[in-house]
C-alpha cells in the first residue's frame, strides 16, 4: 500500500487524539514564547550591540565578540573551572541519589521508609540564599567545621578562603541540597519493578544484595541512562547563583567560571554582545555533549532521547 501524505497522517492523528493535543497546547505555547521566541535575541552575539539603537540599528561584526571571547586572558581558566566543577558534581552527585533510592528502598518499616524520604527532600526547598549563607556560617573560622576539625588536631581557618577546599565545600553542599529530590525518579522506577522477579530469584537463593545487583539495577539502567544524558547535556551549565554567593576574590582562579564571568560582563560591565556570545559558546558545548552522551547510552545501553 501506498504511504499515506505527512499531511493526512497528522490530521488523522489529531482527530484520534484531540484531548492529548489539548493537553499539551499550553505546554506548546510556554515554550514557544518563553524558549524559542527569545533565541531571537541570539543575533546580539554577532553584533555591537548598543540598547539605544537596538538589535536593527547595531552593528554587525560577526565573530568578532567570540574571538574576543576565545582570547580573553581568563578563558582557559574559566572553561577549566567549569568542567572541573561540573564533572565533580557529576562523579560524586550523580550516583548518590541513586545510592539514597537503593537504601530507602531496602527499608522495610513503612514509617522510617518516609520519615527518611521527607527528611532527605527538606533541603531541596531550601533557599539557595538560605543554603549559601548556611555554608558561610558553618565554614567560617569560628564555624561548625572549624570546631569539627580542632577536635581532631586541626587549625580553625575561614575555609573558603582556600582555594584547595572550594571543590569539596561545593560538591558537598549541593548533593546535601539535592539528594533527596533528585532520588525520587529513582524511587518511582524502583515501584514498577515486577516482584516476580524478586520471587524467583529468593527462590533460588539470592540474598538482598545480590537481589539489588541482577535484578534492581539492570531495570534502572534505561532511568539512569536518560537521566545521565540530560545531565550531560547541561555540562556547562553549573550553578552560577551559588558561586555567585559563596566565592570571593581569593579563590577566583577555581571557583571562577563562565557564567559568572559572563554575568561580571554582560551585566556589570554592560558588555551585551560579549556575554551574548559566552553564552552561545556554553550552549553549542552542552549539544555537543548531549548528541555524544545520547549516541554512546544507544550504543551502549540502548536506551536513548532519540
Amino acid at each position: 500500500m501506498a504511504k499515506r501524505p505527512l499531511g493526512a497522517r497528522i490530521a488523522r492523528d489529531f482527530q484520534m487524539n484531540k484531548l492529548k493535543y489539548l493537553m499539551i497546547l499550553p505546554v506548546l505555547i510556554y515554550l514557544a514564547f518563553f524558549a524559542y521566541k527569545p533565541m531571537a535575541g541570539l543575533i546580539i552575539a554577532f553584533q555591537d550591540y548598543r540598547p539605544n539603537l537596538g538589535i536593527a540599528g547595531s552593528k554587525f561584526v560577526g565573530f568578532k565578540n567570540f574571538l574576543t571571547f576565545f582570547r580573553d586572558p581568563f578563558f582557559t581558566r574559566l572553561v577549566r573551572n567549569t568542567f572541573s566543577i561540573s564533572a565533580l558534581t557529576i562523579l560524586f552527585g550523580f550516583p548518590a541519589p541513586i545510592l539514597l533510592a537503593l537504601m530507602i528502598n531496602e527499608l522495610r518499616h513503612k514509617m522510617v521508609k518516609g520519615a527518611a524520604q521527607t527528611i532527605t527532600y527538606m533541603p531541596y526547598f531550601i533557599s539557595m540564599v538560605v543554603v549559601s549563607a548556611l555554608v558561610r556560617q558553618y565554614v567560617k573560622q569560628d564555624g561548625l567545621i572549624s570546631i569539627i576539625a580542632q577536635a581532631f588536631g586541626g587549625t580553625p581557618q575561614n575555609w573558603l578562603m582556600s582555594t584547595k577546599y572550594f571543590y569539596p565545600i561545593y560538591v558537598l553542599s549541593d548533593i546535601w541540597q539535592t539528594i533527596g529530590w533528585n532520588s525520587i525518579i529513582y524511587l518511582a522506577a524502583l515501584t514498577s519493578i515486577d516482584q516476580d522477579q524478586y520471587e524467583s530469584a529468593r527462590i533460588d537463593g539470592a540474598n538482598r544484595i545480590q537481589q539489588m545487583f541482577r535484578i534492581t539495577l539492570p531495570n534502572l539502567i534505561p532511568t539512569i541512562s536518560i537521566l545521565f544524558i540530560l545531565r550531560m547535556g547541561g555540562i556547562m551549565n553549573v550553578g552560577f547563583e551559588k558561586i555567585l554567593l559563596l566565592y570571593n576574590e581569593a579563590i577566583y582562579p577555581v571557583a571562577d567560571v563562565i557564567s559568572t564571568y559572563v554575568y561580571r560582563r554582560g551585566i556589570m560591565q554592560a558588555a551585551f554582545s560579549f556575554a551574548a556570545a559566552a553564552g552561545l559558546f556554553n550552549s553549542v558545548i552542552n549539544v555537543i555533549f548531549l548528541l555524544a552522551s545520547n549516541a554512546v547510552s544507544k550504543r551502549t545501553t540502548e536506551s536513548s532521547l532519540f
